[in-house]
C-alpha cells in the first residue's frame, strides 16, 4: 500500500511540471508572433502621420510666406497707380465680401460693359482640369486591373473602343441625315410657296391678290368696320325695343341708323367715309351703350343674331343663283361687234351677184387624199380664228379643206368674210344646215324631241322651280346650243360627207398652234374616234356625266371608265359606217327621250355612242381649260397643238381671262374695215 502511494506522488508531481513548461512555451510564440509585429506597425503609424503633420505645417508656413511676398509686391504696384482713398474703399469691400476673383465676378452677374480678358482661356483651362480629373476617376481601377496584369503599361478594351468608335459614326450619321431633311423640308416648302403664288397672281381674272392692304395691316378700315358692327346691333335693339313697345328707344335707334347708312354709303375703306362719320359713331355708340342698359337679353339677342344670320345666307345663295344666270347669259349672248359684223357681211352678201357667191377650187371638196376639217359654227369671228390659225401653222396650206356649216342666219355672213378673206391656198365651202333635207324630225330622234311639248317646257319653263337645286340646275338647260342641231351634227358626219375616209372635227372655240397633218397618220388601231382623255384620279369619269343608277347605264358601261373631250377628234369615217356609229346613237338618244340617262350636251351621249371606240390622244394634241380655269400651265399652252376656251370665258366675250386672250387675238386684224366700222377692238 505505502509503496503504490508514493508511486502515484511522483506521478503526479511530473505532470504539474509539465503543464508549467507547455504554458511557458505558449506565450512566448504568442509574445513573438502577434505583440511584436502590433508594436512594430503603430510605432510606424505614428511616426509617419508625425511626420506628414510636420510637412503640412511646413508647406502651410511656406504658402503664407509666399501670399504675403505676392501681397506686397501688388500694393506696391498698386501705390503707384491708385490713390489712396481707392485702395481703402477696395479694403473695405474686400473685408466685407472676401477677396475679389473672376468667379466671383461670374456668379454676381457681370455687367455687359465690363469684358473679361481670357476668359475663354480660363473657361477651356478649368474645364481641362475638371476632364481630366474626371478621367482619372475613370481610369483608376484600369490602372489598378493594369499594375497587376502587366506593371505600368495602360490597358484599352478593344470592344469597348469599338462600340465607343461606332456609337461616334451613328452620331454623326443621324446629324447628317437631319440636316438633309431640313434641307429637303426647306426646299419643299419654297416650292409650295412659288406654285401657291402662281395660282394667287392670277385668281379671279387677275384682279384678285391676297396681300392686300388689310392683309398687311390688321386695323386697317377699322372704322369703316366699327360702323357695321353698330349698324348690326343697331337693328337687334331695333327689333327687341319695339317688342317690348319701347317707342321712344325704337325712334332714338331708328334716327341713329339711318344716320350711319347714309354716312357708310357705299364705302369700303376708311378713306371713303365722309368727314362726319366719327360724329355718327359717336353718337352710334352713346345709344347702343343706353339700349344695352334697358333692353339687354342674352336669349333674345342670340336669336336676332341667328335669324339675321339665316337671312343673310339666304340672300347669299340668291345672289349666287342670279350670278349664275348672269354668267351663262353672258356666255351664251352674242356681242354688239359680232352682231353688228354678221349683220353687214349677210347684207353685202346678198347685194352680191351669184356668179360672186361661189368659192374656188370646189374640186378638192371630196379629194380622200387631202387633209379636210369640219367647222359647225354660227360665229364668225370665231370661225375666223380656226381657219386663219389652221392655214398660219399649216406646212402645205394647198391641201387643207374646210368644210363650214352654219345655220341660215348666219350663212350669208359666213360666205361673205371668207369671200373677202380666203385662207390663201386652202379650200373653203359653207354650208347651211338647214338645207339638209335628210335631217329631219323622222329620221333624227333629237329633232323630233326638240319639237316636243314636254322638252319646250322642260327647256324654258325654269321660272317657279320646285326646289332652289332645281331652280340652279335648270339654267343650265336654258343654254341655246342645247336647242341648236350644229351642236349634234357632230353624229351625223358620214352623211354630210360621204365620200371622206378621215376628217378633223374643230370646234370653234379653239386655236390651231401647230401644222395638224400628223393626225391623219395616227393609227387608231380600228377605232373610230381618236381623242385627248380628260379623267384624272377621280374626275371626268363617267359618272360624272351619266346616271348610273338606271339599270341600262349600269348593265353596259363602266363608272370608272375614261372620259375624252370633244373640240379636235379625229374620226374614222370608214369604221365609222362600218360600226354603225350613227346607230348606236340614235339608239340610246331614244331611250333618253325622258331624260332619266343623262341631262344636256353631246358629251353624255358622244361618250355612250363611241365607248369603246375611242383611241387615247397625246395630251400635247388638245389642251383645255382656258375658259374656266386659271391654272392652265403656261408650258402645256405653248406646247400644245390645239389650246380649247372650253367653259362660259369665251375669248371674244368681255368676261374672258385675259391671261389667255393674246393666244386668240393674235390671228384677229383688227384693222380691217368691216371690224373697225363695228367697233370690234382687241
Amino acid at each position: 500500500m505505502a509503496m503504490r502511494r508514493g508511486l502515484s506522488c511522483t506521478t503526479i508531481r511530473r505532470n504539474k511540471s509539465n503543464i508549467s513548461w507547455i504554458s511557458v512555451i505558449v506565450l512566448t510564440f504568442f509574445f513573438v508572433v502577434i505583440l511584436v509585429p502590433l508594436f512594430f506597425f503603430v510605432g510606424r503609424g505614428l511616426h509617419v502621420s508625425f511626420t506628414f503633420t510636420e510637412l503640412a505645417e511646413n508647406a502651410s508656413g511656406l504658402y503664407e510666406q509666399n501670399a504675403n511676398w505676392r501681397e506686397r509686391l501688388a500694393l506696391q504696384h498698386l501705390n503707384s497707380l491708385l490713390s489712396k482713398e481707392v485702395i481703402d474703399v477696395i479694403a473695405a469691400n474686400t473685408n466685407d465680401m472676401g477677396p475679389l476673383s473672376l468667379d466671383f465676378f461670374k456668379k454676381n452677374n457681370l455687367s455687359a460693359s465690363w469684358k473679361v480678358v481670357g476668359k475663354e482661356s480660363s473657361d477651356d483651362a478649368s474645364a481641362e482640369v475638371t476632364r481630366t480629373a474626371m478621367d482619372v476617376k475613370q481610369e483608376t481601377p484600369k490602372a489598378k486591373q493594369n499594375n497587376l496584369s502587366d506593371g505600368h503599361s495602360e490597358f484599352i478594351d478593344p470592344a469597348k473602343q469599338a462600340r465607343r468608335q461606332l456609337r461616334e459614326k451613328r452620331r454623326e450619321k443621324r446629324a447628317a441625315y437631319l440636316a438633309k431633311q431640313d434641307d429637303e423640308a426647306i426646299v419643299k416648302l419654297e416650292n409650295a410657296a412659288i406654285e401657291h403664288s402662281k395660282s394667287v397672281d392670277s385668281a379671279v381674272l387677275g384682279k384678285y391678290n391676297i396681300w392686300r392692304r388689310e392683309n398687311e395691316n390688321e386695323n386697317s378700315d377699322s372704322t369703316v368696320r366699327l360702323m357695321r358692327d353698330q349698324i348690326i346691333m343697331a337693328r337687334v335693339y331695333l327689333s327687341i325695343a319695339k317688342m317690348k313697345n319701347r317707342l321712344d328707344l325704337f325712334q332714338e335707334l331708328q334716327t341713329r341708323l339711318k344716320e350711319s347708312q347714309r354716312a357708310l354709303a357705299d364705302a369700303t375703306t376708311d378713306a371713303d367715309l365722309q368727314h362726319g362719320a366719327p360724329e355718327k359713331i359717336k353718337a352710334m355708340g352713346q345709344i347702343l351703350s343706353k339700349a344695352r342698359e334697358q333692353l339687354y337679353d342674352c336669349k333674345l339677342v342670340t336669336a336676332k343674331l341667328r335669324a339675321m344670320l339665316q337671312s343673310a345666307e339666304e340672300q347669299v345663295r340668291s345672289l349666287k343663283r342670279q350670278s349664275t344666270f348672269l354668267s351663262q347669259l353672258a356666255a351664251k349672248t352674242i356681242p354688239n361687234g359680232i352682231h353688228c359684223l354678221a349683220m353687214r357681211l349677210t347684207i353685202d352678201y346678198y347685194l352680191l351677184p351669184p356668179e360672186k357667191r361661189k368659192f374656188p377650187r370646189s374640186e378638192n371638196l371630196e379629194n380622200p387624199n387631202l387633209y379636210h376639217y369640219a367647222l359647225f359654227s354660227d360665229n364668225v369671228l370665231a370661225a375666223s380664228v380656226v381657219v386663219n390659225s389652221t392655214i398660219m401653222n399649216a406646212k402645205e396650206p394647198e391641201k387643207h379643206v374646210f368644210h363650214l356649216v352654219t345655220d341660215k342666219l348666219n350663212f350669208g355672213a359666213m360666205n361673205m368674210w371668207f369671200l373677202l378673206n380666203p385662207p390663201g391656198k386652202a379650200t373653203i365651202h359653207v354650208e347651211n344646215v338647214d338645207e339638209f333635207k335628210w335631217l329631219n324630225s323622222s329620221y333624227c330622234p333629237v329633232l323630233r324631241q326638240l319639237e316636243s311639248a314636254a322638252m319646250k317646257e322642260y327647256y324654258f319653263k325654269a321660272d317657279h322651280p320646285t326646289t332652289i337645286s332645281a331652280g340652279a340646275s335648270n339654267l343650265k338647260y336654258r343654254n341655246p346650243k342645247y336647242l341648236s342641231m350644229l351642236n349634234h351634227l357632230r353624229f351625223y358626219l358620214p352623211q354630210v360627207y360621204p365620200k371622206l375616209d378621215k376628217i378633223l372635227f374643230l370646234d370653234d372655240d379653239i386655236v390651231v398652234q401647230k401644222d395638224m397633218t400628223g393626225l391623219w397618220s395616227v393609227d387608231l388601231h380600228g377605232k373610230v374616234n381618236g381623242a385627248v382623255e380628260t379623267c384624272g384620279e377621280s374626275f371626268h369619269r363617267f359618272d360624272k356625266y351619266l346616271n348610273f343608277s338606271n339599270p341600262h347605264i349600269a348593265r353596259n358601261f363602266d363608272p370608272n371608265a375614261c372620259g375624252w373631250a370633244y373640240g379636235m377628234n379625229i374620226f374614222d369615217l370608214k369604221e365609222w359606217k362600218r360600226k354603225d356609229i350613227t346607230g348606236i346613237y340614235h339608239q340610246w338618244q331614244n331611250m333618253n327621250e325622258d331624260r332619266t340617262l343623262w341631262k344636256l350636251g353631246t358629251l353624255p351621249p358622244g361618250l355612250i355612242t363611241f365607248y369603246g371606240l375611242t383611241h387615247p390622244l397625246q395630251k400635247s394634241w388638245h389642251v383645255l381649260g382656258l375658259g374656266y380655269s386659271q391654272s392652265v400651265d403656261k408650258s402645256d399652252i405653248e406646247s400644245a397643238a390645239v389650246i380649247h376656251y372650253n367653259g362660259n370665258m369665251k375669248p371674244w366675250l368681255e368676261i374672258a381671262m385675259t391671261k389667255y386672250r393674246s393666244y386668240w387675238t393674235k390671228y384677229i386684224k383688227y384693222d380691217h374695215p368691216y371690224l373697225r366700222s363695228c367697233k370690234l377692238t382687241g
